[in-house]
């Protein structure tokens, strides 16, 4: 049999990253009793293993997910059929018969590798309507109970039954979700006032560092008169950091991506604009975050905006700190680059926030009666 074949039975299917199919089958094969195949039809992330009939599949399946670190994701093979959405939907009204029980939740996920007359929303819907009928259970495709699994791999289909643990997922009910608190956040950050190769540079950091949390706003203030090719380069290096990272987060995210607004203005003037509103400054003469978290609780429990000033080589000036409503030292003994110094407030001030509770909750979607895969296609 050619080595990148597909054997007639395996007992497992192993998703990796792509690059790491042999160096996973190695890792399984050394632990004795197991026959991998790598790559099958070339495809990448995906190793097959048959434990040879000397280990129990469920046995197997935790020691290959303890013990191989390439291994992503680990499933027991249920059955394997024709990549036939009738033969699917017949193979899965036989493995979920006694899995899958009344008042539990299912959801499908599907992906489909190779060309084929159906879609994996076909497959979804297919297979979803009939566990449902069979079994009573209802779908959720957030946190499921169960998730049947259904790889396609060109002329065949693998189904296995699994339960959410499989999944990881970056978000579930009740988990802290920090993009409500973020949109409040206004970053006031002075200028770099150096070369401008190195303006520019810190410029870029700056720019990728609010893009990554999506802050409400950046205002770069000014303090005094500072040369003009300088404050260009420092502008243009936080445009180009912004974008960056914005066009990843277009191509990563599944939901609308927020877009941080540049502004520039006088920083005293700023304060005086906003002195109704709460002033966060960010210095080593403050207090730790720690020593003033209530304060911080109440600032954000209560404000619609939030300003946290951040000063450059020479720091926030006196008098604007004497003005602010608290003055908060991130890392005690420490002086923070200025490239650094927004990202470390973001996390510091999110971190606090999470500790007392006020970050808000993921809440839990409507359900849809559909069994959309959550893989592509």
């Amino acid at each position: 049999m050619p080595k990148n074949s597909i054997p007639k039975e395996f007992d497992i299917l192993v998703k990796t990253p792509r690059g790491l199919e042999k160096i996973a089958a190695s890792r399984i094969e050394e632990l004795g009793g197991f026959k991998a195949i790598p790559r099958p039809y070339g495809l990448l992330g995906i190793v097959l293993v048959s434990c040879k009939g000397r280990i129990p599949r469920e046995e197997a399946v935790n020691l290959i997910s303890r013990e191989v670190l390439e291994a992503e994701k680990v499933l027991p093979v249920h059955a394997i059929v024709k990549a036939d959405l009738k033969a699917i939907a017949n193979a899965c009204r036989e493995v979920v018969r006694g899995v899958i029980k009344e008042g539990e939740t299912f959801a499908v996920r599907t992906t489909r590798r190779g060309r084929h007359e159906f879609t994996s929303i076909d497959v979804n819907i297919e297979a979803g309507r009939v566990i449902e009928e069979l079994t009573g259970a209802s779908v959720d495709l957030e946190v499921p109970d169960k998730i049947v699994w259904i790889e396609i791999l060109h002329d065949i289909a693998v189904i296995s039954i699994t339960g959410r643990e499989v999944e990881m997922k970056k978000l579930w009910p009740g988990k802290p979700y920090a993009l409500p608190i973020l949109r409040k956040i206004s970053v006031i950050q002075m200028p770099y006032v150096g070369s401008r190769e190195v303006a520019k540079e810190f410029g870029k950091r700056i720019g990728r560092s609010v893009q990554t949390f999506e802050i409400g706003e950046l205002i770069i203030g000014l303090n005094k008169t500072i040369e003009a090719g300088v404050l260009r380069a420092f502008i243009e290096g936080i445009e180009e950091g912004i974008e960056s990272r914005y066009s990843i987060q277009l191509r990563s995210y599944g939901r609308e991506v927020h877009k941080v607004p540049v502004y520039v203005d006088n920083l005293y003037q700023i304060v005086r604009d906003r002195r109704d509103e709460p002033l966060i400054a960010t210095s080593t003469k403050g207090k730790p975050l720690t020593e003033i978290k209530n304060e911080i609780v109440e600032i954000f429990t209560k404000a619609k905006r939030v300003n946290v000033l951040i000063g450059a080589r020479e720091g926030l000036p006196a008098g604007i700190m004497r003005n602010s409503t608290i003055i908060v030292d991130l890392a005690p003994g420490i002086t923070l680059p200025t490239d650094h110094a927004a990202t470390a407030a973001l996390i510091g001030l999110l971190t606090t926030l999470e500790e007392e509770g006020v970050l808000p909750r993921v809440r839990r979607k409507r359900e849809k009666r559909t069994h959309k895969s959550h893989a592509s296609s």
